[in-house]
């Protein structure tokens, strides 16, 4: 977990030169226990920050996701869509999300670091 940055709604993002990769951190998956099914954005659909932008489900919860940053999703990683439970067993690693082309890099200001993020979660 290196160069990420944490929305409050639990969704990290990862810069990649004009692009953020997206996805659940280890506490919401954790929380949420073995994911069962993710509803990701199109492939082209245009995120806006603090908006609703999917929703994931557990045996135990169900949460809809937010995105944190504004941009065109660029790539839909296919691989959590058929096997959800990668975003459990690798949420830092192949179990990202999806990539957006970056429309506001000032929105990365809004998010918080990971030693803040740890901070967050170990208050709950």
């Amino acid at each position: 977990m290196s160069q990420l940055r944490f929305s409050g709604a639990h969704v990290w993002v990862r810069i990649d030169d004009d692009f953020a990769v997206l996805g659940l951190s280890d506490y919401l998956q954790d929380q949420m226990g073995d994911i069962t099914t993710l509803v990701l954005p199109d492939l082209g659909d245009v995120l806006r920050a603090k908006r609703r932008m999917g929703h994931v489900e557990s045996d135990d919860a169900s949460s809809p996701l937010e995105a944190p940053v504004s941009g065109e999703v660029v790539e839909v990683n296919s691989d959590v869509l058929e096997n959800p439970d990668l975003v459990n067993a690798e949420p830092y690693g192949s179990g990202w999300l999806v990539k957006v082309r970056l429309e506001d890099r000032g929105e990365l200001e809004d998010l918080i670091s990971e030693e803040e993020y740890a901070e967050l979660t170990t208050e709950v």
